[in-house]
């Protein structure tokens, strides 16, 4: 079996899920039966080229493919035929788009190489569920993300319980949960003690990752230490003293250590698919507080692996119950079992293997 999967953004999560994707299909005793190829593009400025290469599975054949992130016409079209070479000559029998850019041109591609292969497609958040953008831009991108599953066919695979019921409105699709390696990273230790409470995120400092909103936490909370593990074009919004921005680690797992030492992990996205870095906090046994949204609250469940909020005045009570190390503790070991129990990677890779082959 040849499978193809094709991703324009791979940075954040999407990144993360690819190179576990990478590891568990570049394993011997699978890859002696099927054929993974990964087609993206490195337009992202976080997208490291080199590093790909060095940290995914030599067992995949990685193909960089010129691919724009916003709506290029001419590119686009470029990108579109350069695929479909590449697709009739690879002869796939199972193609697998990640994020709604790679949905467009993948199956525009796939469409012109005039041959039947089995279509997935991945959101990985739907680009419509977006509050950054206008009601008109929602409503459009929600037409196309119909019209595209209804014309060219596919099974959209969610990778939450909310994206799933989403998803289901819109055309054929699955639900096969995002995951991480809970084994692994559940062995990261923290090796610091805190004076204070200290809560804090990952990520890039985005507009996706509210850092207006995570620093007028930090003021409100002056006696707690606040970190963002991370770095990124708004950090001029982070202007709150008891806020530390560390930049961005190169080794993946020097990330992972910095968030073990963390006594709370605070997310305040504005939109989610599903967090890939709420896995990993949860993974190493951090209570989550995250914003009442999409993708978190199909992870967090309020009172026993963390807290949802819609307001920051809510955020004084979750924060002092949270001063407790014993109830921290607790959460953290809920937080962990529930991990293991339905994000763990190598299970939910495992029944994505199982619909590849159906």
């Amino acid at each position: 079996m040849k499978i193809v999967h094709i991703v324009e953004a791979l940075a954040g999560g999407v990144h993360t899920y690819l190179h576990d994707l990478s590891h568990f299909f570049g394993q011997e005793q699978i890859n002696k039966n099927i054929q993974t190829t990964i087609i993206y593009s490195s337009n992202r400025e976080q997208v490291d080229t080199d590093r790909i290469k060095k940290e995914f599975s030599k067992n995949v054949l990685l193909i960089e493919l010129n691919m724009q992130r916003e709506i290029a016409p001419l590119q686009d079209l470029k990108a579109i035929f350069k695929l479909r070479q590449i697709l009739l000559e690879i002869q796939p029998d199972v193609i697998h788009l990640h994020s709604s850019k790679a949905g467009i041109l993948g199956r525009l591609a796939n469409f012109l190489s005039f041959r039947k292969t089995k279509i997935f497609y991945s959101p990985h958040g739907y680009y419509f569920l977006r509050n950054d953008i206008s009601k008109l831009k929602q409503q459009l991108f929600k037409a196309i993300e119909k019209n595209f599953q209804t014309i060219f066919g596919g099974t959209t695979i969610a990778c939450g319980d909310t994206e799933y019921a989403i998803a289901k409105t819109l055309g054929k699709s699955a639900l096969i949960r995002n995951g991480i390696n809970v084994t692994q990273i559940a062995t990261i230790q923290k090796t610091e003690k805190n004076n204070q409470l200290t809560i804090g995120i990952v990520g890039r400092v985005t507009t996706q990752r509210n850092p207006i909103q995570f620093n007028k936490i930090a003021e409100l909370f002056h006696n707690y230490t606040f970190i963002w593990i991370g770095g990124g074009e708004l950090e001029l919004e982070l202007t709150a003293p008891n806020i530390k921005i560390t930049g961005w680690f190169i080794d993946r797992e020097l990330a992972l250590k910095a968030m073990a030492n963390l006594d709370v992990y605070l997310q305040t996205s504005l939109w989610e698919g599903l967090p890939i870095a709420v896995l990993e906090a949860m993974a190493l046994q951090k209570p989550v507080v995250a914003t009442n949204i999409i993708g978190n609250k199909d992870v967090v469940i309020p009172g026993k692996t963390g807290f949802l909020f819609d307001d920051i005045s809510e955020l004084k009570n979750y924060f002092e119950i949270l001063e407790a190390e014993k109830t921290r503790h607790k959460i953290g070991e809920n937080g962990l079992e529930r991990c293991q129990d339905l994000f763990d990677s190598t299970k939910n890779f495992s029944q994505l293997l199982a619909l590849y082959r159906k």
